[in-house]
């Protein structure tokens, strides 16, 4: 057209002119329009990746903060104390972060704050993240809130991470060997090791009447004969050409179920060697750091019973300080929320709520002067109305054990060991612990099961309570304690750091029915709970026992966890960008 036009210029100038002129304008805009919507599609483009990149920048801050984790468990107490996500906002839940001792850039805040930068992008892609605390302590969980930065975008993801631990089992054994009761024995090793275990010590076995719904862990190699597992099973047993589990000793034609798949090989889990960590959550002298909300201390036999209305009742005659400061304990106080001194020694005991989100922590009664709970070894009863006098180690304690014509072992019911006699209907959220046993004296349930939670964690035995006569009869005592009831239910995580989860005279009891277990069981040793063929039970409990799949993201409060843990992220989440490109706090 344009050819054309000049052509004709000589005809018409003036309006060729025009004409050219028009022509051109059009041509013009249509070239700026096509040059102006490729460098739209150019900038838009740039915009999408710059968008998306800034969300990847974002997930590699969490990961390499769980790999700082990995690296030291430690970890998930450094961060940045002036980030507005750690401020804490809950006078019980505090956030007690503070600066790493080597600077860490991803911890800036602000518009002169550092970003860290991910690794092979060249520098244009960055993050920062944030960390909040204030339950790791309670649930063994921490939040990260990790903002990426590309161009000018910026994207925020909130990450739940909770550590591994022994509540993702419903069943951890370290040793697959009935407890040798002395760790100078031989049968305190592993019957993979080299040299192996000894064939004379008394191994465990799964059974026909095992049904196992949950995960389940050991250390040690299992015998399995006719059991049925309905979770992943694993261990660190790992033989090179044959199966994880061994069938010694069992009857021809006896096949295990496992319904998600053979036992696999997985690393060592190393348990702690004492549950000391929660005695320090009943100390005054720490609540500006580890401990703002100290929980209760108990000294020498207690006994607890929880009632559905957010209360437990507490005796408790040897106590005398229910909160300590320092390590050995040196001054001691008896706030009302854990029950008044005098109330813990009566017959009735205390009525107190349960310490939410908190420890209980029973210990032995102290030896000697300066510790604010001792007494003196020939002091006579604490004055709970006994006459007996409770010597060192006499089998009497002040809390009504043994019942009377009970047959007592031995090392049961220590006048004043660090033993805690519980049961009930659990309201809240709690750990108890001892210095010594836990003794299981009813059923233990919790009165919502969706939102209550219950630790119980023994330094030796977890014992399901079952007492016998001096005939080996269950106890009937004919004045109206009758403790021949059959079944028993028990929703908790239980662990037993020095020795094992059983049933208290196991073998001499007669059928008691079934052990209905709703929660986590972690110990040293394979305890039995009872006897029998492979069809039925001759003596003890049956077990049936369920995992309780809520720990897979939480955990009782303060609840112990192996020596070495990873942290797995439970949630993710993309929120508003926390922060601007420039760095300061997006409004």
């Amino acid at each position: 057209m344009i050819q054309r036009l000049l052509r004709n210029i000589g005809r018409d100038s003036g309006m060729a002119l025009v004409s050219v002129i028009a022509v051109g304008a059009v041509l013009a805009i249509l070239v700026t329009a096509g040059v102006s919507y490729s460098l739209g599609g150019l900038n838009k483009a740039s915009n999408d990746q710059d968008w998306n990149g800034a969300l990847g920048a974002a997930y590699a801050g969490v990961e390499e903060y769980q790999s700082l984790l990995a690296a030291n468990s430690a970890y998930v107490r450094f961060g940045n104390a002036a980030s507005e996500y750690t401020t804490p906002t809950d006078p019980d839940r505090v956030s007690t972060v503070t600066a790493p001792p080597e600077t860490n850039p991803a911890l800036g805040v602000g518009v002169t704050g550092t970003w860290a930068t991910v690794a092979g992008s060249n520098g244009m892609a960055q993050y920062r993240y944030e960390v909040n605390n204030s339950t790791y302590d309670l649930d063994g969980a921490v939040t990260v809130r990790a903002t990426g930065r590309v161009g000018d975008a910026t994207r925020t993801i909130v990450a739940d991470l909770k550590q591994s631990g022994f509540v993702e089992y419903v069943y951890f054994t370290d040793l697959e060997t009935k407890d040798p009761e002395s760790l100078t024995s031989k049968c305190n090793w592993y019957a993979w090791a080299n040299p192996p275990r000894p064939s004379n010590c008394t191994n465990i076995v799964f059974d026909n009447n095992d049904v196992i719904n949950g995960d389940v862990h050991s250390n040690d190699r299992m015998i399995i004969c006719k059991a049925t597992f309905n979770g992943r099973v694993t261990t660190e047993y790992n033989p090179a050409s044959i199966k994880k589990y061994s069938s010694d000793g069992c009857a021809s034609g006896n096949v295990p179920v496992f319904s998600q798949g053979d036992p696999v090989y997985t690393g060592h889990i190393e348990m702690p060697p004492t549950n000391a960590q929660l005695k320090k959550e009943v100390r005054t002298d720490l609540t500006g750091s580890d401990v703002p909300n100290p929980g209760c201390l108990y000294t020498g036999p207690t006994s607890i019973v929880f009632t559905s209305d957010g209360k437990m009742k507490v005796r408790s005659p040897w106590t005398k300080s229910t909160q300590v400061a320092g390590e050995p304990a040196a001054s001691g106080t008896a706030p009302s929320k854990c029950g008044s001194v005098a109330d813990l020694k009566s017959t009735t005991g205390a009525s107190v709520a349960v310490p939410d989100n908190n420890v209980i922590f029973v210990q032995d009664v102290p030896e000697g002067g300066g510790n604010p709970n001792s007494w003196d070894w020939n002091t006579v009863s604490p004055g709970d109305g006994t006459t007996e006098d409770c010597k060192k180690d006499e089998k009497n304690n002040p809390v009504g054990y043994p019942k009377t014509n009970e047959k007592a072992g031995n090392d049961a019911y220590r006048c004043r060991n660090g033993d805690v006699f519980v049961q009930g209907v659990l309201n809240g959220k709690v750990t108890v612990a001892s210095d010594n046993y836990v003794y299981v004296t009813g059923d233990l349930t919790y009165a919502d099961a969706n939102d209550d939670v219950l630790g119980l964690v023994g330094q030796n035995a977890v014992y399901v309570w079952n007492p016998i006569d001096n005939q080996k009869n269950c106890l009937n005592n004919g004045a109206g304690q009758n403790y021949c009831n059959t079944n028993r239910t028990i929703q908790a995580a239980i662990l037993s750091v020095g020795h094992t989860f059983t049933v208290q005279n196991y073998t001499e009891i007669g059928n008691r029915g079934e052990l209905r277990m709703t929660g986590s069981i972690a110990q040293k040793y394979r305890g039995p709970v009872g006897t029998g063929t492979s069809t039925s039970i001759s003596d003890g409990y049956k077990k049936v026992y369920a995992y309780d799949s809520r720990f897979k993201y939480t955990a009782p409060p303060k609840f112990l966890a192996p020596l070495s843990t990873t942290y797995g992220v439970t949630t993710w989440i993309e929120s508003v960008p926390a922060f601007d490109a420039d760095g300061s706090y997006r409004d």
